[in-house]
């Protein structure tokens, strides 16, 4: 069965188009995306069944490959990879021994440093209502929603995913109770579109779902002449089920067994538009209904901008071909200090050497006055390598503005960290960079928090205007900062105007209704 959009009333939501985004672009995307991740995390894969790491394996390998090997070179790995065959295909090249394989994560650290800056002190959503009792409630409203969807790892995970995509989109979704309400058909003892209490609002905006979208999954339908707009939402993905089957193609059992059976999987398309929605489940329709929203409840957010590109800039894609050298190195020094760190021995003349050991209290005799025993290895400097690594490392630094200082690596050339100013020269690549970010996520987390306030207006659980929907998103210092220095300026802020709650925001001290 093909897509039936007839319940969208429009001609705008093209079924073929929907079909090409979902067969063709989705699979692109997989790849792309999936490269990404994978030279964040560089998981780790067991070489049994490979064929072409098995045929490789020998005393210098190792029983498992790393997904950030794809970048080596076959000389190295003594696998031929193509840009589609994955890190799990290749043909092994047969002239070609494998060599000593290393691999040293240098982007998973330096996007973890990045998210510690951004959101590691956690993020303040402040309403800027006029009325002080609203302003109390919505703050309330906002911090148990954000508590329900994980709190501080809600932002965490929001900043992981941008960071190595480039961006992240967030639904905001009602929860069965908000749709129970909805209807009517609900376990709270008031009717929709009645006055409820505060306390009884309370109990139904931890219902209110924030779903974030990674990159691979979501397949957004722009306007033709506004890329900024989105005129429906689109994702797809595979959704494993608490099941189990013996059927099903290559692709969709990731999980296998010795029986052959494997978990069972379902190709999942949603659809969203401002006053309609579907699910399908391998194009089938599964369920629909409408939004009550009227606009589509989808938060984008941009890691770093990018002008004219619904992506952002990811911090991992530029590091990647600096990875790739920095382990191509590595495993070449790996290589020479593998021949080069154990001296070896070339005997001449003595006849069954071959089948004697090099070793404490043996001697070996010969009549042969020719004879000789020559000794040769050991590892000797090459500044010349040490230099081009040191050089690999720096511009890892220089393009990641993420410093070795970040993690808590000091060095000789940093010098004496004696004051705030002397630690915020060190780290100003990296504070510049998350000043940057303070403004996609910023207002990415504004527009979540308006779009949470309009759910709870549309399904009349908390009835707000336009006005009662703008925020302040307040970030904390990421640096350590001085307590008496903080009070100060707090106290200077205060003086000038500053209202207290906001101020008492600034230093994280809760305010309570």
């Amino acid at each position: 069965m093909a897509y039936d959009f007839v319940n969208f009333e429009t001609d705008r939501l093209n079924p073929d188009f929907i079909d090409w985004l979902v067969d063709e672009q989705w699979v692109d995307m997989q790849l792309h995306f999936g490269k990404l991740w994978d030279y964040y995390q560089n998981p780790m894969y067991s070489t049994a069944g490979l064929s072409a790491a098995d045929a490789k394996l020998n005393e210098s390998a190792r029983s498992y490959v790393q997904a950030q090997e794809i970048g080596l070179p076959a000389r190295i790995t003594g696998i031929k990879r193509t840009q589609n065959s994955g890190l799990l295909g290749g043909r092994a090249v047969a002239d070609i021994e494998r060599k000593e394989v290393v691999v040293e994560n240098d982007i998973g650290w330096r996007i973890n440093a990045m998210v510690d800056f951004l959101f590691g002190k956690g993020v303040n959503i402040v309403c800027k209502a006029e009325d002080k009792t609203r302003r109390d409630e919505i703050n309330k409203i906002l911090k148990q929603v954000f508590i329900a969807n994980g709190g501080i790892r809600f932002f965490q995970d929001m900043a992981v995913l941008g960071a190595v995509y480039g961006f992240v989109d967030c639904v905001v979704r009602p929860g069965e109770k908000i749709a129970n309400f909805i209807t009517g058909v609900s376990p709270f003892a008031f009717a929709p579109g009645s006055d409820i209490s505060f306390k009884r609002a309370m109990e139904l905006v931890s219902d209110c779902s924030l779903e974030l979208i990674e990159a691979a999954r979501a397949l957004p339908v722009l306007d033709e002449r506004d890329f900024r707009k989105i005129n429906f939402y689109v994702q797809h993905f595979i959704e494993q089920k608490n099941e189990v089957s013996t059927e099903g193609n290559f692709l969709r059992r990731l999980i296998s067994s010795k029986s052959g059976a494997a978990r069972q999987s379902t190709a999942v398309t949603e659809v969203i538009s401002p006053w309609w929605w579907q699910r399908y489940e391998e194009k089938q329709l599964a369920a629909e209904g409408p939004n009550i929203m009227g606009v589509v409840p989808i938060v984008h957010i941009q890691n770093i901008a990018q002008p004219l590109y619904y992506e952002g800039i990811s911090d991992v894609e530029p590091l990647v071909p600096l990875q790739d050298e920095l382990n191509t190195r590595l495993s070449d020094r790996a290589s020479r200090i593998t021949f080069q760190a154990f001296k070896m021995y070339l005997a001449k003349g003595i006849e069954g050497v071959e089948n004697r050991a090099v070793s404490p209290g043996r001697m070996w005799c010969t009549d042969n006055p020719d004879a000789s025993i020559e000794q040769f290895g050991g590892d000797t400097s090459m500044p010349s390598e040490d230099a081009h690594i040191a050089e690999i490392r720096e511009a890892l630094d220089k393009s990641s503005g993420v410093t070795p200082v970040v993690a808590g690596v000091l060095k000789d050339k940093i010098g004496n960290l004696t004051s705030g100013v002397a630690l915020k020269m060190t780290l100003i690549g990296m504070l510049a960079r998350t000043e940057r970010k303070h403004f996609t996520y910023g207002q990415g987390l504004k527009e979540i928090a308006a779009m949470i306030m309009h759910l709870l207006d549309a399904a009349k659980i908390y009835p707000n205007s336009k006005e009662e929907r703008i925020f302040d998103v307040i970030f904390p210092n990421p640096i350590p900062e001085d307590t008496m220095e903080k009070l100060n300026e707090a106290k200077l802020k205060q003086e000038i105007g500053v209202p207290k709650e906001q101020v008492l925001k600034e230093l994280g001290y809760e305010i309570g209704l």
